[in-house]
C-alpha cells in the first residue's frame, strides 16, 4: 500500500487523497466479511490528509484547485511543482549525516502508541 512506499525526508498529500495500506472495503470484508461497515473501517483506518497529518505521516497538506486535481490537472502539477522545490531547498543543505538523523527522528516520532 502507499503507506509502504511513502519513505523519504519529505512526504505531501493532496489534500482529497487517501493515503492506506488497505481500503475501507477490504478492511470491511476482512474485518466483518461484509462491505456494509466500509464508512466505518474508512474512520478507523484513519486515511485523511488531515489524519496522517495529524499523525506525523506526512509533512503537509497540499491545497488542490478548486474543484479538485483532477479537475485542472496542468494547475495541480504546478502546485505540487512549487512543493517539491520548496522541499528540496530546504534539504539540498543538508550533510548526509543531518539528513540521515532528521529522517530517523521523523519516522520515530510517527502514529500513536498505546500501552
Amino acid at each position: 500500500g502507499a503507506l509502504g512506499i511513502g519513505v523519504g525526508d519529505k512526504v505531501y498529500m493532496l489534500e482529497n487523497t487517501w493515503y492506506t495500506v488497505i481500503s475501507p472495503e477490504s478492511c470491511s470484508s476482512i474485518l466483518w466479511r461484509s462491505w456494509e461497515h466500509k464508512e466505518e473501517a474508512a474512520e478507523a483506518l484513519k486515511l485523511t490528509a488531515k489524519d496522517m497529518k495529524k499523525l506525523k505521516l506526512i509533512d503537509g497538506i497540499i491545497k488542490e484547485p478548486f474543484g479538485g486535481a483532477q479537475s485542472n490537472r496542468e494547475e495541480a502539477f504546478k502546485i505540487v511543482e512549487k512543493q517539491i522545490l520548496k522541499a528540496y531547498n530546504e534539504l539540498k543543505g543538508l550533510s548526509e549525516k543531518d539528513l540521515v538523523e532528521k529522517r530517523m527522528a521523523k519516522y520515530a516520532a510517527m502514529g500513536e502508541y498505546k500501552d
